[in-house]
């Protein structure tokens, strides 16, 4: 995937940061973005740690997941309210030292762009067919849609190819239809930690010298507070951090425990909360 210089990086996001974001010192090195399955993966000399999302996510998987949560149609997006929360996104991966891909700076420019417009007093003269075709929205749905469609053939052909190698079926279990689940995606890991972590910037600094916590610990910790109980809702192994920092490392820990399969998330209602699972 290709990437943005820093210099042209630094030009957007300056634009739409908030002053009072201050970074946050990421101690395992750059991380990437690119799309909706969690992996984390280390650079030969393993000092630099990555963070890649994905094969099919990126700014269009996040817009629909941001107007799935405003409960709109696809059709009537609120342009102001999802740039605002889109560009949120993209300056809560700034924050955490996240080098944000090359196309998602393009989409946060083109909402912007629309944005604008949308400004703008329509033309009293234009016809109403006129008007409908100008939209502004009107390209950036059509990509939505498309985007929908082959993404659905994706998951339709995925589906069927895991029949098509299944041996076994299961019983139904008891709780399928009592306690419907549904797993939870990166971004909604992110909106979970995004909520945590603009606690911290609120918290005192204090002058205390204290011990740095490892990202081993971390793992260490994540993987004790799951097995002792079989779950654990991440709100609350978040707000155990002591410091920004520390939360980092946490949000990165759930990561490489998904990766490596050792957890599972799930959300027992859409946008509910997220609940690591000791995977089967």
């Amino acid at each position: 995937m290709a990437r943005t210089s820093p210099d042209a990086k630094g030009e957007l996001m300056s634009n739409t940061s908030d002053s009072s974001n201050a970074g946050v010192s990421v101690p395992t090195g750059a991380i990437s973005v690119a799309g909706a399955q969690p992996e984390i993966v280390a650079d030969q000399s393993g000092e630099e740690l990555k963070l890649i999302l994905g094969e099919f996510a990126g700014p269009l998987d996040l817009l629909l997941y941001l107007i799935r949560q405003e409960q709109v149609s696809i059709y009537d997006i609120p342009v102001a309210r999802i740039t605002d929360e889109y560009l949120r996104y993209l300056r809560l991966m700034q924050e955490m030292d996240i080098s944000v891909a090359g196309d998602f700076l393009v989409m946060a420019a083109t909402l912007i762009e629309i944005k604008s417009r949308m400004l703008l007093p329509p033309d009293p003269n234009a016809a109403a067919e006129d008007e409908d075709a100008s939209d502004p929205r009107r390209e950036l749905v059509d990509r939505l849609l498309e985007h929908q469609k082959y993404k659905a053939a994706a998951e339709m052909l995925w589906s069927r190819a895991t029949v098509e190698q299944a041996v076994f079926t299961r019983a139904e279990l008891e709780t399928d239809k009592q306690n419907p689940e549904v797993s939870a995606g990166v971004f909604d890991l992110l909106r979970v930690f995004q909520e945590i972590l603009a606690r911290h910037k609120e918290e005192v600094l204090l002058e205390i010298v204290r011990d740095e916590m490892t990202m081993t610990e971390m793992l260490e910790r994540l993987r004790n507070m799951v097995l002792s109980s079989g779950e654990l809702n991440l709100r609350v192994f978040f707000e155990r951090a002591r410091s920004r920092r520390e939360l980092v490392l946490a949000f990165l820990s759930v990561l490489e425990l998904v990766r490596t399969t050792e957890i599972s998330l799930i959300q027992r209602e859409t946008f509910g909360e997220i609940v690591a699972r000791v995977s089967s």
